[in-house]
């Protein structure tokens, strides 16, 4: 899988911003609705992370219901080849088709084996578990459960669409992720993205020290408040 080449310096300037203000920036462009491409609440930060990931998705589908067939040791290579193809940073994208989830993909094993291939981090609908152990790893765990089992984990297909948290994500999809969730990033704008949040995060400042002028108080004006938001409006980066 080819991607469209972005500079790694310009994935890991992203990464200095949460995902509520990458969200704010790329309203700016105004490429979708502005409750569309991230993912539901359900889908939880499950280990403590410095920073938020960005990575390129891959995807895959899993179920474990049932025993795997025989072509299935085939299939594993196969699926770590391309996420071996994928460019870095990776993120590999699950989908859980059990409905509930009942074995994890996920454990101190496969998430080694992920990490060794140049993942920084799992996103699925479905469970995780070797916590303590994961944890020690540096490896991201976003997902909808915590789990006991891996049941009959085997793979239903990989490199293809996948609809986790209530998106559809694409093998090569730029995704960003942190404690408040998990968005989609359009790669066009990926350029232009941590100036507008910059410019973004200066907009706020006038509404935050005008505030705290009256944290102990409690008594801002209702003047007050609407020249701060005006001022915030003024400095709120716009579409030339």
């Amino acid at each position: 899988m080819v991607e469209e080449q972005i500079s790694i310096e310009s994935l890991k300037e992203l990464k200095n911003f949460d995902t509520p203000t990458i969200s704010n920036a790329i309203e700016i462009f105004n490429l979708r609705s502005r409750i569309e491409g991230f993912m539901g609440p359900e889908i939880k930060c499950f280990l403590p992370i410095k920073k938020p990931i960005i990575g390129y998705a891959c995807t895959v589908k899993m179920s474990s219901l049932n025993p795997p067939k025989d072509d299935q040791k085939k299939l594993w290579l196969s699926y770590y080849e391309s996420v071996r193809n994928t460019s870095n940073p990776t993120i590999v994208v699950v989908e859980d088709i059990d409905s509930p989830p009942i074995g994890s993909f996920w454990g101190e094993v496969r998430a080694s084996i992920h990490k060794a291939l140049g993942c920084v981090g799992t996103i699925t609908n479905g469970g995780v578990r070797d916590i303590n152990e994961v944890k020690n790893l540096n490896f991201a765990y976003f997902a909808y459960c915590l789990l006991v089992s891996h049941g009959y984990v085997h793979i239903i297909d990989y490199n293809c669409p996948v609809k986790v948290g209530g998106i559809e994500v694409k093998p090569g999809d730029l995704l960003h992720a942190d404690i408040h969730g998990v968005i989609n990033v359009p790669k066009k704008i990926v350029p232009n993205l941590a100036d507008v949040c910059r410019k973004i995060q200066d907009s706020e400042k006038p509404v935050f020290k005008r505030c705290r002028q009256y944290f102990n108080q409690g008594s801002i004006s209702k003047g007050e408040i609407q020249e701060a938001l005006e001022e915030m409006n003024r400095r709120t980066p716009k579409l030339k």
